[in-house]
């Protein structure tokens, strides 16, 4: 069991951080070595497995992250853009790779994950699942075969605490369709209806964002033309999709040369 790779869970009492404390706590390759939350969260100091309401597992939450990084091989992170920027620098100091399903983050931020990229592994997509990475992959392929007779637009849907908008995978699909056109989304993104907008300008991507309830994460791209239209979607009904995705990228990653990765180059598409 100690010869497993050792993996550390940021945000731990989130949604996501609790999914893959599950994921990893069940798994026969890997082994959960650190629960890490913020200093002053009420689960720091008591045992991970029974502040989620469960049995004792033997890990006990800490706000202290270069102590949890250090003995770990793998960081997988799904927090917020500020603390993601922190722990890319501090993972890459422990050497540890850092899985990265954060998103919002800006292009400051990115600059400063790619400098710590030039010292660990860091894997980051906008979305770890298999079905959404192939999703990906039909965007560019559709949006290539199609000319800007069909417009494009990207539908996401997630549950009413999601703070960022249009979501990591919208943009991923996006930027998808744009490379598959030809073209940056800077230059053609559409993100905001409302009032007397005008007609809807030719080669745009548009992109809606839906909010409610507990939706885990629908996308939908529509392809519209004058009589047809072509919808491709993924619906996620369970978070583990995404956990388990994130685990499989902490174990690809073992190994690996410093630099920066998505679940393209996990999953060799």
């Amino acid at each position: 069991m100690t010869q497993l790779p050792g993996i550390v869970v940021t945000g731990a009492s989130g949604r996501m951080g609790r999914m893959l404390i599950q994921v990893i706590v069940a798994s026969n390759a890997a082994r959960l070595v650190a629960a890490l939350e913020r200093p002053g969260h009420d689960w720091v100091g008591r045992d991970v497995g029974e502040a989620m309401g469960g049995a004792p597992i033997g890990v006990t939450v800490t706000d202290d992250p270069l102590e949890a990084f250090a003995k770990a091989q793998a960081v997988v992170d799904f927090t917020a853009p500020a603390a993601t920027v922190e722990f890319a620098a501090l993972a890459a100091q422990a050497r540890a790779a850092h899985v990265i399903g954060t998103t919002g983050l800006s292009d400051e931020d990115l600059t400063k994950i790619a400098a710590a990229a030039r010292h660990a592994v860091i894997v980051r997509a906008g979305n770890m699942s298999l079905g959404v990475n192939l999703l990906v992959k039909l965007t560019e392929k559709v949006a290539a075969a199609l000319d800007a007779d069909f417009d494009i637009e990207v539908i996401e849907a997630h549950h009413n605490k999601k703070v960022d908008a249009p979501s990591g995978t919208a943009l991923m699909l996006g930027e998808a369709a744009a490379h598959g056109r030809g073209v940056a989304l800077a230059d053609v993104s559409d993100r905001g209806r409302d009032g007397i907008t005008g007609a809807r300008k030719r080669g745009d991507i548009g992109f809606v964002a839906i909010r409610g309830g507990d939706i885990v994460g629908e996308h939908d791209v529509l392809f519209a033309a004058e009589g047809e239209r072509i919808t491709l979607r993924h619906v996620a009904s369970d978070r583990a999709v995404f956990a388990r995705g994130a685990l499989k990228a902490a174990l690809w990653a073992q190994g690996r040369n410093p630099g920066e990765y998505d679940m393209m180059d996990v999953l060799g598409l």
